[in-house]
């Protein structure tokens, strides 16, 4: 009926007809058999208990856990870990979001690390999280047995809950990595998000959803921080490389597509121990931030809509991730972007963050949109932000004059589940004793019981109950397979757009070609570290002259290859105020821009000049082609904005354009070895001009761009040979 097998760290106990269950190898639950099944005690009381039996219809047992729960573990369950590295590197994530073992840093420590810190014991035991966000990790291996140490420390706790282990998206690219048809990899390498939707192809956007699946749960991760569904309907805002671009039905199409990929376990056509939980963001649309600045930060708190435009933001939620085909029906958990999104409460006409903002969150999405699942705040919505231009700080926008346990309080009235980033009980209690002391014991015990429910299904859905644990083996053959990597890097190919093609491309093997290298000024990078002036070798010399000839000197070359990131600007300074965010690489000056910010007046960069860090990279096309213009000049343009090209096309005879894909993606098409499929997923903007004059929350409201040979960038053009 059953076997038990060792494997290391747990117990596998494997059924003929049933679900495999898992325990640590040194826990303090037994099992229990009842008809020759087995099942977890996992609360230790000797007996089997509705929450326990697997048998039972998922709302009966987490109707019967939730009343077991006393009010300080359903506020465990309420809280969302901060960032954890799981790594030994010195990259700012690590550096950042590392702990202590048993009070020493890692290098000093004699341990493995995938021990579990300090930090994390303490969530764990005394702050009773089960729900946790990991970040970056060493190896696939690293991930699994860290993962099983920390669902064997949490199983022999009060009830036995499982943690819900959480990820970003981690599946972009390294451009110098290769890729080998026959070899593994860390992980498998896809584009980013813009790049997925420029395939224009749902069933790649699946594919991607289902190999990430069976990679997230090898490394232990049961829930995806992730699609970002947000309309990028504002040209200039950061994230807009992490949608899928500013067209409606695309969008929608796409994060039905994702949603499907990920949470489905093909064998249940639902919800099963392969399934993965999605967590869409952000509610109700961020891609509308005034002047295209960004909610991370106190001088980017605002979504506008002067386009009267709210309603379209919407539909990629409503007939997208609310609307999936496969069995799981919505997304199982929503994520309220930092914004306040701007006269949009039309109840108590509130301007608050959207994690605070009621009629956002119970009103529009629980009541008209009949949302049932997990609403969990964006990271650090609670804590204070001293700073206009601080990442790592809080972002209580709206609220600022409250206190921390009254921010926490305001968002449950509004109606969310969880808090992102808190890893504290105490806030949480003290917001559940002002629900008691303004609507009674048992009401407010009822609105966390509510809460409880929700978050423990999600737990519940995906297995983790019967068995949380990770078999390292099978995580070392899943993460980064071959056929995974292959299908990642069939995605890269298709999602690169080819814009312009003077009968250059392709380009003969062996043709020699200059690159030239890429200079940066001195920037901050998100975590408001300082990054120095820097030259930037764009692309590596042996993966390049696998395919053509790299020579010194354009004097040598037969064509010039121009690597170019999109222009970077920052949109606030500490001396000069709020700056305008330009899309073209020449010192911008706001000559058209509102005169008036819509919000608050002083808000305004009108008549202020900026310039990009990135400015050597687009201006050398043209420098270029003017000393050498009998060389043939290819550029090739990594988009994460809609960037303006009259700086850049007059001067190019060919323009690739991708989304953070390897070097050897590009080399296959520059080549003729792969054609080119990528569509544009946004308009590409004639000049600033247009940029100001479009509206933030409007889709497709800008002049689109016409090169020289009289084709339109604009949203859906690609040459295809």
């Amino acid at each position: 009926m059953y076997k038990i097998e060792d494997k290391g760290q747990w117990q596998k106990i494997e059924h003929q007809e049933g679900p495999v269950l898992g325990i640590a190898s040194d826990s303090t639950v037994q099992l229990i058999e009842e008809d020759g099944l087995m099942f977890k005690d996992l609360n230790k009381n000797g007996q089997l208990d509705p929450y326990e039996d697997w048998r039972l219809p998922i709302e009966e047992r987490v109707a019967d856990l939730a009343e077991r729960l006393s009010i300080e573990e359903i506020a465990g369950l309420m809280l969302y870990s901060s960032h954890q590295a799981v790594s030994s590197g010195n990259d700012s994530f690590s550096k950042i979001f590392g702990g202590t073992y048993n009070g020493q840093n890692f290098a000093e420590y004699d341990g493995e690390i995938s021990d579990l810190t300090d930090q994390q014991i303490d969530f764990l035991v005394n702050q009773q999280v089960r729900h946790f966000l990991l970040t970056a990790v060493d190896s696939a291996e690293v991930s699994g047995k860290w993962a099983n140490n920390l669902q064997a420390r949490s199983e022999g706790l009060g009830l036995g809950i499982p943690v819900n282990i959480s990820s970003d998206p981690r599946h972009g690219t390294s451009a110098d990595t290769e890729f080998n048809s026959g070899a593994g990899g860390d992980i498998s390498k896809w584009p980013e998000q813009l790049g997925l939707a420029a395939t224009f192809n749902p069933k790649t956007v699946k594919t991607f959803g289902e190999i990430a699946r069976q990679e997230y749960r090898a490394l232990g991760i049961a829930t995806a921080l992730s699609p970002q569904i947000d309309l990028a309907t504002e040209p200039r805002w950061m994230r807009f490389d992490g949608t899928f671009g500013e067209g409606t039905a695309l969008v929608t199409e796409l994060a039905k597509a994702y949603c499907d990929g990920f949470q489905t376990t093909p064998e249940r056509k639902g919800w099963g121990s392969g399934s993965v939980n999605a967590m869409v963001k952000h509610w109700p649309g961020g891609g509308s931030g005034e002047s295209g600045r960004d909610a991370h930060f106190a001088y980017g708190k605002y979504a506008v809509y002067p386009g009267k435009n709210f309603d379209e933001h919407l539909k990629p939620f409503i007939h997208g991730a609310f609307a999936l085909e496969d069995g799981t029906k919505k997304a199982s958990a929503v994520m309220p972007y930092y914004t306040i999104s701007y006269d949009i409460d039309q109840k108590n006409h509130e301007n608050v963050g959207n994690g605070f903002n009621r009629y956002l969150v119970t009103d529009l999405l629980r009541e008209t949109y009949d949302y049932d699942g997990v609403v969990c705040t964006d990271w650090n919505i609670t804590k204070d932000a001293p700073r206009m231009d601080d990442f790592l700080s809080g972002k209580p926008w709206g609220v600022e004059a409250l206190s921390e346990e009254a921010r926490h309080y305001k968002a449950l009235l509004a109606g969310v589940d969880q808090f992102g980033g808190n890893n504290q009980l105490q806030p949480v209690l003290a917001a559940y004793q002002m629900g008691v002391e303004e609507f009674g014991e048992a009401a407010f015990t009822e609105r966390f019981k509510a809460s409880a429910k929700r978050l423990l299904t999600n737990i519940m859905q995906v297995g983790l109950f019967e068995n949380p644990y990770v078999d390292i083996e099978a995580t070392k053959d899943t993460v980064g397979k071959p056929a995974f990597m292959a299908a990642g890097f069939k995605a890269q190919l298709e999602s690169i757009v080819l814009l312009k093609n003077k009968q250059v491309l392709p380009l003969a093997k062996k043709t020699k070609v200059y690159v030239p290298k890429n200079s940066r000024t001195q920037s901050k990078n998100w975590f408001g570290q300082v990054i120095p002036a820097q030259e930037i070798d764009p692309i590596n010399t042996e993966i390049l002259n696998k395919y053509y000839e790299r020579v010194d000197t354009p004097d040598e070359a037969e064509v010039i290859i121009c690597f170019a990131d999109s222009p970077i600007t920052a949109s606030y300074d500490t001396e000069k105020g709020f700056l305008p965010i330009s899309l073209q690489y020449g010192d911008y000056v706001a000559a058209t821009s509102r005169v008036k910010a819509i919000v608050e007046e002083e808000r305004t960069y009108h008549g202020k000049t900026n310039s990009a860090i990135n400015k050597q990279e687009g201006l050398q096309v043209k420098e270029l082609k003017e000393r050498y213009p009998d060389k043939r000049v290819v550029v090739v343009l990594k988009m994460e904005n809609p960037t303006i090209m009259t700086e850049i096309e007059p001067y190019a005879d060919a323009i690739l354009v991708e989304f953070g894909v390897q070097s050897q993606a590009i080399l296959e098409i520059l080549s003729g070895n792969e054609e080119p499929k990528g569509k544009l997923p946004f308009q590409m903007p004639a000049n600033m001009e247009t940029v100001e004059a479009q509206q933030e929350d409007v889709p497709l409201d800008m002049t689109p761009y016409v090169d020289e040979v009289g084709h339109v960038y604009d949203y859906g053009f690609g040459l295809t040979d």
